[in-house]
C-alpha cells in the first residue's frame, strides 16, 4: 500500500528513523512521497533513492560519524581556533564531508539532482537566515532563479542538516547575491504540513515519524539563567509552528519516538548505541501500526 511519509529532525537520534522505516517495510507500506528536516532529510533522500532499511543499517554502521566533523585546518590550538572559526565562519565544522558522503551514497542509486527523482517525490526543509524564511526544497529554488532539476540532492540535504553554530551555513548562490541557509529545524523540525492539501480527503494516507514524546508529554523548559533562556528560545523556535499543526490534526497519524534529547550531536555513538536506537524506532513504530487506522 502506498502512503506519504514525513521524518522529523533530531541529529544523531535519526538512527531511530531507520528502525521506523524497517517497521513500515515489514508491514507492506511503500512511500510514494517523503519529506523531512535535518536527520529526517537524510533518511527521506535515501528512501526516495530506493534504499531498503537493511541497506541503510549497513551504510550507517559502516560510516565513521566523526569523519563528518571536518574542522578547518589551523595553526593555533583547537580550543582557541574553534571559537575564531565560529565567529568568522559561523560554524565549528564545514559540513562538506557530509555532503560528499551523501553524493556518493545517492549516486550509487542513480540520484544526483532532483531531476533524477519523480516530480514532487522528495521535499526538504531548510532555513534561509538572509531572507528570514524557511525554504522547501526543491520547490522554492525557482524563487532564487535556480532550476530545481539541476540542483544537487546531496547539497539540499546538507542545507537541511546544517545545525546552527555546529556546521557552517550553506551559501545558496542565486544569480544576484547569496543567502545563508541553515538547518530546517530552526523553523520547522517536523514538516508534516507539507502534504496537507487543506481538505479531509488526501490522495494517500500520511504518516509522520517524530523523534520526540507525544505533545502531551513534552517536558517543560526550566529557565534559571541566560544559557537556559537561549536553549529554551531555540527549542521554542523549533517546536512552536509544528506543535500547533500537530495538535490540530489530533496526532492520530504520527509515530512518536521519545529518544533521549542529549544525543543530538553525539558523533561518538558506537555500534551498540546505534543498534539500540534502530531497535527502539522499530519497536515504537510496530506498536503504533497495530492500531493505526488510515
Amino acid at each position: 500500500m502506498y502512503i506519504d511519509g514525513v521524518f522529523s529532525g533530531g541529529g544523531i537520534k535519526g538512527f531511530a528513523l531507520i528502525g521506523a522505516y524497517e517497521a513500515l517495510e515489514k508491514k507492506g507500506f511503500q512511500l510514494k512521497r517523503v519529506a523531512g528536516t535535518s536527520a529526517g532529510a537524510i533518511i527521506s533522500s535515501l528512501v526516495i533513492a530506493g534504499y531498503k532499511s537493511t541497506e541503510m543499517t549497513k551504510i550507517m554502521n559502516e560510516v565513521n560519524l566523526s569523519d563528518f566533523l571536518d574542522a578547518r585546518k589551523m595553526i593555533i590550538p583547537f580550543p582557541i581556533a574553534k571559537w575564531l572559526f565560529l565567529y568568522k565562519k559561523l560554524g565549528l565544522y564545514k559540513g562538506e564531508a557530509l555532503e560528499a558522503w551523501l553524493e556518493e551514497i545517492l549516486a550509487a542509486k542513480g540520484v544526483v539532482t532532483f531531476g533524477d527523482l519523480p516530480p514532487g517525490s522528495l521535499k526538504l526543509v531548510a532555513s534561509d537566515l538572509t531572507r528570514g524564511t524557511f525554504i522547501v526544497l526543491p520547490d522554492d529554488l525557482r524563487t532564487y532563479g535556480i532550476n530545481p532539476d539541476t540542483f544537487s540532492v546531496a547539497r539540499a540535504v546538507r542545507m537541511s542538516c546544517s545545525l546552527p553554530y555546529f556546521f557552517e551555513p550553506v551559501k545558496l548562490r542565486p544569480p544576484t547575491g547569496y543567502s545563508l541557509v541553515v538547518d530546517g529545524g530552526v523553523l520547522s523540525n517536523f514538516p508534516i504540513w507539507l502534504f496537507d492539501n487543506g481538505t479531509s480527503r488526501q490522495e494517500r494516507p500520511i504518516l509522520g515519524i517524530k523523534l520526540s514524546a507525544n505533545t502531551k508529554k513534552e517536558p517543560v523548559n526550566k529557565i534559571n539563567n541566560a544559557i537556559d533562556l537561549f536553549s529554551s528560545l531555540f527549542d521554542t523556535m523549533m517546536k512552536a509552528h509544528d506543535l500547533r499543526y500537530i495538535s490540530r490534526k489530533h496526532e492520530k497519524n504520527i509515530v512518536f519516538i521519545p529518544v533521549e534529547s542529549g544525543l543530538t550531536t553525539d558523533f561518538s555513538l558506537n555500534h551498540q548505541e546505534r543498534d539500540k536506537l534502530i531497535t527502539f524506532g522499530r519497536e515504537k513504530t510496530e506498536k503504533f501500526l497495530k492500531t493505526w487506522t488510515y
